[in-house]
């Protein structure tokens, strides 16, 4: 028999991926195993807590509600912590966050400043106060909050947003105008909650044509800103809009924030990551030397071998861990371009005589295959920009963000609920990191453009980590997955996953088909 046919029908079972994919399969639940906390609550807000684990929790449960915004089940747990850390930024911020749901305004502004009395660089309290105080027309004190939180945080579009609003009050229309459109530009399509702020300072300062541009653009995507037609209708009706006709849209940016998780990462589009603003990025020279990379990538390697360690932490409604379980695999991977910019990839895992299966039913497919999203013939699905010079693993790296096209094919990730059911093709986004040097990627991070209902997939967050494996036979160099932690939410389970490769083997197929020995790597760095 064919070699090629003889590899085929050994692994029997696998999938074909159209690139990559993820497949949500409904298998037997396993026993797991009670384990700690695979990252510490104390992460709720980026820094470490001086808390008791049991007082962790407590916070985390807290935070958990309020992201739910159901404060009467908030209130217990922050008074558990309240009563023990009273001075703690933190849980001050949060109270004055309870306090805003339950519309206790006065209150929330004494916690929110206590809070940046505790920490004078809280950059979400500071924000909170200030879009408080536009609110109240105390313009000149919010102006001031927003410009210590942008100074905080440079590259969070909501910082900026704020300052354009605080600057349109104020009567600084250029500033306002300056201030919405870097928070349009960090932000992405998230922020398109500061469109209406950025057409009515284009108003203000006179210049109607495009603030009615603007809003027309902003009422195609969002057909149902009531808001927002408003404003438009009224600015046809006028030479100009003042400042007190502002879209009601711009005074929701904290409400409209997401308070940080206990366990699943912000969204890449939450905040940019810094760059060196000095440094000018060539965007179009760098996608054409990281698609040489992958055109390489493919023509070397067809099929590949290495040990795969997986870590699976199930997530409770609170944000914490409630059980945890390792496997490890032998996995062997397979690429082939069926045709231009189309791809087969396929896997299989085995762990000696056991069926191969994945904790709660939920299977993670495709991983090494997501840096192809840079392959010429893909990277034109995707609206890219280069947003400057960063540091990943310690060399520089272009990082570059990306998003699905809507006018154009999917072809990345879809999921599959069962192993004969409907395939779902979802639209990513997400940010690359791109060695200045050789235009290998280091590190790529995704997240949903939007959540899947019809599966309901509310979120599913990947980090990948690249790194250099050199096969001793031929002196090949190639870069593959060292790492990669998978976030998801479905259908109300919610996971933590950790992936780990090592000791990688190279499999040679030449043209009649002969299969050489493994040529042995060396293993990446754990």
């Amino acid at each position: 028999m064919h070699t090629r046919s003889l590899l085929r029908f050994a692994w029997t079972g696998l999938l074909r991926l159209l690139i990559f994919q993820y497949s949500l399969a409904l298998l037997t639940a396993q026993t797991l195993i009670p384990a700690d906390l695979f990252a510490d609550d104390s992460a709720i807000v980026g820094k470490k807590s001086i808390l008791s684990r049991k007082e962790q929790e407590e916070l985390a449960k807290a935070v958990e509600a309020l992201r739910a915004n159901a404060p009467a089940k908030a209130r217990k747990h922050l008074e558990a912590v309240y009563r023990v850390a009273p001075n703690d930024a933190d849980i001050n911020y949060f109270f004055g966050v309870y306090s805003s749901q339950t519309n206790d305004w006065s209150q929330a502004k004494v916690y929110w400043f206590k809070t940046i009395g505790l920490a004078p660089n809280h950059c979400r309290a500071l924000l909170a106060l200030s879009e408080r105080l536009l609110s109240e027309d105390q313009s000149a004190e919010a102006l001031a909050l927003a410009q210590r939180a942008v100074e905080t945080e440079p590259t969070w579009w909501r910082a900026h947003a704020a300052l354009a609003g605080a600057y349109l009050q104020e009567g600084s229309s250029s500033e306002s105008v300056r201030e919405a459109e870097r928070a349009l530009q960090l932000g992405h399509q998230q922020a398109s909650l500061v469109e209406p702020l950025l057409a009515a300072a284009l108003a203000k300062r006179g210049d109607k044509e495009r603030a009615m541009d603007v809003l027309v653009a902003h009422l195609r995507d969002h057909p149902g800103d009531a808001a927002a037609k408003t404003q438009l209708s009224s600015l046809k009706a006028t030479d100009e809009i003042s400042g007190d006709t502002i879209s009601p849209s711009s005074r929701t940016l904290m409400g409209s924030a997401p308070l940080p998780s206990s366990w699943l990462p912000p969204d890449v589009d939450e905040n940019v990551p810094p760059v060196d603003s000095e440094a000018v990025c060539a965007l179009d020279d760098v996608l054409q030397k990281v698609g040489s990379r992958m055109i390489e990538f493919v023509g070397n390697i067809e099929k590949f071998a290495a040990t795969e360690s997986l870590f699976h932490q199930r997530i409770n409604k609170w944000g914490g861990s409630s059980y945890t379980e390792s496997r490890d695999f032998d996995y062997v991977a397979s690429f082939e371009e069926v045709r231009p910019g189309r791809f087969s990839f396929e896997e299989y895992r085995s762990r000696g005589s056991s069926p191969v299966d994945f904790p709660d039913g939920v299977q993670t497919l495709g991983l090494p295959a997501l840096a192809l999203l840079f392959h010429p013939k893909v990277a034109e699905n995707y609206e890219m920009s280069c947003e400057g010079l960063a540091k990943a693993r310690g060399e520089p790296a272009w990082q570059v963000h990306f998003r699905q096209r809507p006018d154009k094919p999917n072809i990345m990730k879809s999921y599959r609920v069962g192993f004969n059911g409907p395939s779902f093709p979802v639209a990513i986004k997400g940010r690359a990191w791109i060695s200045a040097d050789t235009y290998q990627i280091i590190r790529l991070e995704t997240d949903l453009v939007a959540p899947v209902p019809q599966i309901r997939l509310a979120a599913d967050h990947s980090v990948i980590e690249y790194g250099s494996v050199h096969f001793r036979e031929g002196g090949m160099e190639m870069w593959l997955p060292s790492s990669a932690e998978i976030y998801y939410d479905w259908k109300g389970r919610r996971a933590r996953r950790r992936h780990s490769f090592k000791n990688y083997l190279l499999f040679s197929v030449s043209e009649t088909q002969h299969i050489s020995q493994p040529k042995i790597a060396e293993s990446l760095p754990r």
